[in-house]
C-alpha cells in the first residue's frame, strides 16, 4: 500500500493502494481494486476572480501609506471607517430589550416589514396599497429580491422571457437573470463622450424592444454610472414604455442614499405606478440603513386586483420555499423599529441624509481640487452624477497609471466609489487624476 486509506461511515477516502480487504462500520467487507479512484471534480476549471474583490485584495497588499481604495461599494465615514447609523443602534437596543424569540419567519417574511417596505417605496397614501393591489415579500437584500422577481417572471410572465438592461448595469444583474432562465439583452444608457445619459439612444433602443418584454430600470443612483434621467425624462420614458407595452422592473437599492430625500429618490417608481404601470420592484436596505451584512430587502408586484394579488403571492411563496425556505429575522426587525416609530424614523431620515450629504460634498471637493490642480478638462459630471458611484471617464491606461504610480485602486472602467473619498485624501486623489489625464 502506497498511501493510507480510511473507511468510515460506509464512505472511502482513497489515494493509491494495492488490493486490500477492509470492513466498513457495518462490518461488511470492502474490496479495493488497486486502481486510483478518479476525482469527481477534476474537470472543474478555476473561475475568474471577482473584479471588485480583486481591487480590494491588491489594495490590502500595498504598503504605500497614501493608498486609496475606491472599489468598495459600501459607505464609509470621513475617516474611512464603516458607519453604523445611530438610528440602527437604537433600534437594536430596543429589540434586545424585548427579549424576542428566534423562531422561523413566514416564507414571505415579516408582514409588518413588508407593509413598511412598500409604503416607503410608493408613499403612505398610495392608492394601490390602500386597495390591496400590491404584493410584497421579504427578500435576501437586493440581490435575493431580484432573484425572486426574475424567477417569478421566468415562470409566469405571459410575454417574452427576455429582460433588457441598461448599458452598463450592475455587474450582478446579468448572472441573476440568466440564473433564473431569462434571456438578457441591453439598451443604450450611458454616453462616454459626455459622461452623462444617452437619452436619445436610450429611447431609440426602447422603441426597438419587442412588445411584451421586460425592461429593468434603476430607480435612482444608477449603478455603476451615477447617471439618472431627469424628472421630465422619466415622464417621457413612462409614456414610451407604456406605448411599447413593456413590463417595467425597478431596482431601487439607494432610496434616500442618493439625494438624502426618500421621496425624491422614489420619484420614478411612484410616477410609473401613478400612470398605471403594473411594475415589479426590488428594494434593499443595505445602503440606506447600512444593513449590508443583515441582507434585508423586499420584492413587490403591483397587480390589477386583490384576487390577482393573492394568486401571485401564493406562487411567489412556492418559488421561495426550495430557494431558502424563509428569510432571516433580525434585519427585518431593525427596519420595523425604524419605520414603525415616528421619532426613530425621523432620526433615520437625518442619518441617511448625513450619508448622502457627505457623498455630495466630496464630489464637489474633488471637482474643485481638480480645477485647483490646473486641470483643463470638464469635470462637471462628477457633481452631476449622484449616489455611491462615479464614472470618471478615465481610460484603462489611466486607471493603470493611477494604481501603479499613486496606489489608487479602482475598477478598469474608471468607476470609483465616492464612499472611499474623504476630506483627508481628496486633494491627493485630485492631484493623481490630474497627473494621469493632463
Amino acid at each position: 500500500m502506497t498511501n493510507l486509506i480510511m473507511a468510515q461511515g460506509g464512505r472511502l477516502g482513497l489515494l493509491r493502494t494495492t488490493n486490500l480487504l477492509l470492513k466498513d462500520n457495518c462490518n461488511h467487507p470492502v474490496i479495493l481494486s488497486g486502481k486510483r479512484l478518479s476525482s469527481w471534480w477534476s474537470h472543474v476549471e478555476m473561475g475568474p476572480p471577482d473584479a471588485i474583490l480583486g481591487v480590494t485584495e491588491a489594495y490590502r497588499r500595498d504598503v504605500n501609506p497614501k493608498k486609496i481604495n475606491l472599489g468598495v461599494g459600501a459607505y464609509r465615514d470621513d475617516s474611512g471607517k464603516p458607519f453604523v447609523l445611530p438610528s440602527v443602534i437604537k433600534a437594536e437596543q430596543r429589540i434586545g430589550a424585548k427579549g424576542l424569540d428566534k423562531e422561523y419567519s413566514p416564507i414571505s417574511g415579516n408582514s409588518e416589514f413588508c407593509k413598511h417596505s412598500i409604503l416607503l417605496a410608493l408613499g403612505e397614501d398610495n392608492v394601490a396599497v390602500k386597495n390591496g393591489l400590491t404584493v410584497t415579500t421579504q427578500g435576501i437584500s437586493g440581490t435575493g429580491s431580484l432573484r425572486i422577481g426574475t424567477a417569478f417572471l421566468q415562470s409566469f410572465f405571459p410575454g417574452n422571457k427576455e429582460l433588457y438592461l441598461p448599458t452598463p448595469s450592475w455587474g450582478n444583474h446579468v448572472p441573476i437573470c440568466k440564473h433564473s432562465g431569462l434571456s438578457v439583452n441591453s439598451y443604450r444608457y450611458y454616453d462616454p463622450k459626455t459622461c452623462g445619459l444617452d437619452f436619445k439612444g436610450m429611447c431609440d433602443d426602447i422603441l426597438k424592444i419587442p412588445e411584451k418584454s421586460i425592461i429593468l430600470l434603476h430607480a435612482c443612483a444608477h449603478n455603476p454610472t451615477g447617471v439618472d434621467p431627469k424628472p421630465e425624462q422619466w415622464a417621457e420614458l413612462s409614456a414610451l414604455i407604456k406605448k411599447k407595452n413593456l413590463f417595467p422592473f425597478f431596482d431601487m437599492a439607494y432610496q434616500g442614499f442618493a439625494t438624502g430625500d426618500v421621496t425624491r429618490d422614489a420619484f420614478a417608481v411612484r410616477l410609473f405606478v401613478k400612470e398605471g404601470h403594473h411594475i415589479a420592484l426590488a428594494q434593499s436596505y443595505a445602503k440606506n440603513m447600512g444593513l449590508y451584512g443583515e441582507r434585508v430587502g423586499a420584492f413587490s408586484l403591483v397587480t390589477s386586483s386583490k384576487d390577482e394579488a393573492e394568486r401571485t403571492m401564493s406562487q411567489i411563496k412556492i418559488l421561495i420555499r426550495p430557494m431558502y425556505s424563509n428569510p432571516p429575522i433580525h434585519g427585518a426587525r431593525i427596519v420595523n423599529e425604524i419605520l414603525g416609530d415616528k421619532e426613530l424614523n425621523q432620526e433615520w431620515l437625518k442619518d441617511v441624509k448625513t450619508m448622502a450629504d457627505r457623498i455630495i460634498s466630496v464630489r464637489t471637493k474633488l471637482q474643485d481640487s481638480l480645477k485647483k490642480n490646473g486641470s483643463l478638462r470638464n469635470w462637471s459630471h462628477i457633481t452631476e452624477q449622484i449616489g455611491m458611484f462615479c464614472y470618471t471617464g478615465l481610460t484603462p491606461p489611466q486607471v493603470a497609471a493611477l494604481t501603479k504610480d499613486f496606489s489608487i485602486y479602482l475598477t478598469k472602467d474608471g468607476r470609483i466609489s465616492m464612499a472611499g473619498v474623504s476630506s483627508k485624501n481628496v486633494e491627493y486623489l485630485a492631484y493623481a487624476i490630474h497627473e494621469v489625464t493632463k
